[in-house]
């Protein structure tokens, strides 16, 4: 339906509508509120959404593309990890002169490789990328990937398996 100019219509009794009894009632907008969904309304129907099992979805994007990877650079890590343990964080310990830092128990995914590593560490979390490896290694550090499985069982349980 284009643009309707009003201002031509100034004075008209039924401003170009026909006779005065046109225009009238809900007929003339084919019924009210969502009269019609399932005939002449069908289309308008499905695009407002109040037809259940015909709204178009769209496009699902992958589980690995939507869910947030978390991640930290060992050179934050190395800064921040003294402090964090004179802090009590329950996530570092120190042993002897190594410090045990378990990412994976505050939901950190990744350990990526952008920094310096001066101290010695062991981490664990998901997943390391190879520089990140190098470089915790080279400081006479390890790098322990955990599986993701509740249970101490070190890969060899069926946990996720029961899951499904």
């Amino acid at each position: 339906m284009g643009h309707i100019r009003t201002k031509k219509y100034r004075g008209s009794r039924t401003c170009g509508g026909g006779t005065h009894k046109n225009r009238r009632g809900a007929g003339n907008r084919g019924g009210r509120g969502h009269a019609g969904g399932n005939a002449h309304h069908f289309i308008r129907a499905m695009r407002e959404g109040y037809r259940p099992g015909y709204i178009y979805k769209g496009f699902t994007r992958p589980k690995a593309v939507v869910d947030p990877v978390f991640i930290v650079n060992v050179g934050e890590l190395d800064e921040l990890v003294a402090f964090l343990h004179e802090a009590e964080a329950d996530y570092i310990a120190l042993d002897g002169d190594t410090f045990v830092v378990d990412l994976y128990s505050i939901g950190i995914d990744k350990v990526l490789g952008t920094g310096r590593v001066t101290r010695k560490m062991i981490v664990k979390a998901e997943s390391f990328s190879e520089s990140a490896r190098e470089k915790i290694e080279a400081a006479g550090g390890e790098c322990i990937e955990v599986d993701g499985c509740e249970c101490d069982c070190d890969g060899e349980c069926d946990c996720e398996e029961d899951e499904e």
